[in-house]
Parts: C-alpha cells; sequence; structure tokens
C-alpha cells in the first residue's frame, strides 16, 4: 500500500475518540510512508487526520470539489486538486488509492465508502474498503451487512472483504491480505 483514502467528517463529531482516532490514524499513514488521499478539508476529522499526517511526516494529497474550494475550506499545505463536483472527487480519489478507511463521519462518509465496496463487486475498484470502528461507531453498519447477507442482497463471501475493526493493525492485516471480491455475474 502507497496511497490510502480516508473517507470522514468535516465535523469533528461529540465523542473526544473520534478526535484521537483521526490524529493517530494520520501519524500511523505517516510514520507507515502511506500517502493519505482525502477530500482536502481543513475542518473536523478531515482536518485532524491531515494534520496529523502532515506533522509526523508524511505526504496528504487533498481532492476537493469546487463548490467546496470556492467556500474556503482547503487544508493549506497540500497537493491539492480541485475537481468539478463530488462524483469526479469520488472517482479520482479511488483512482488514486490502494485502500479505503472510513473513520466516523456522516452521510457524505458513508456515501463514499460504500460506493468504493459497491464498486469493488462489479470490478471498478480493486482496494480494500476497511471501517476504523472506533468506540464501535460502525456497529450498526456492520450489523445492517449481516442483515443483507441473511436476506439474500449480500453473499457472506463478499460481506468478509470488508473489515470493521477498532485496531489499524488488524486493518493493515485485512488490507495486506486483501484480494477484491469476484466480479459479480447475473
Amino acid at each position: 500500500m502507497t496511497h490510502i483514502a480516508v473517507f470522514c467528517g468535516a465535523a469533528s463529531g461529540t465523542d473526544q475518540r473520534f478526535t484521537q482516532a483521526a490524529t493517530t490514524l494520520g501519524q500511523w499513514l505517516a510514520t507507515h510512508h502511506h500517502t493519505l488521499v482525502y477530500g482536502g478539508g481543513r475542518f473536523g476529522l478531515m482536518g485532524t487526520v491531515a494534520t496529523a499526517c502532515l506533522a509526523a511526516g508524511g505526504t496528504v494529497i487533498g481532492i476537493l470539489p469546487q463548490n467546496l474550494f470556492a467556500r474556503g475550506v482547503a487544508l493549506p499545505g497540500i497537493k491539492l486538486t480541485i475537481t468539478p463536483d463530488m462524483a469526479t472527487r469520488k472517482q479520482q480519489m479511488l483512482a488514486l488509492s490502494h485502500g479505503c478507511i472510513a473513520l466516523p463521519g456522516g452521510p457524505g462518509t458513508l456515501e463514499e465508502i460504500s460506493s468504493a465496496f459497491s464498486w469493488a463487486r462489479i470490478g471498478d475498484n480493486a482496494s480494500p474498503c476497511a471501517f476504523y470502528n472506533v468506540a464501535g461507531y460502525w456497529d450498526p453498519l456492520a450489523a445492517m451487512f449481516d442483515q443483507m447477507v441473511s436476506a439474500g442482497f449480500l453473499t457472506a463471501t463478499d460481506r468478509a472483504k470488508l473489515c470493521f475493526s477498532a485496531d489499524l493493525a488488524t486493518i493493515a492485516t485485512f488490507m495486506h491480505d486483501y484480494t477484491p471480491p469476484e466480479i459479480r455475474r447475473y
């Protein structure tokens, strides 16, 4: 792995453990010589993970849509690419990345990591997807994916291609050992 896409909130959330986890992840990326690829913002967990990565000597690439750039949300001091819209931003983040990690976040975070996993099932994303499950934040979603298996909308084999963990070493092992899902056939 060299480039890791991190999806996370532009807010910090109500639990200080989310901010600490973003700091830990940013430092971890730098010390393991991974480039952070993220949404380019300076606020919330996005700003925290990027600032921590930079402070630890890491490399940060931000990809930000024009409308957010115009609002002044970009983090200074990073390599920044401006895209025309969010859809292009997501495509570019996935094209640059060798793995995806979701910190806690809101609907945008969920949409981005869900798209990355969905695209893997149809052959458009070969990167592993992991949920950094800080303080059990992603537990309800893990249960929802299990429900998808029970209801016949997701195979157990493909469900095993998602990692939910509060431990970065576990996430690293999952990513290292990952093989993409078999391309879905109809």
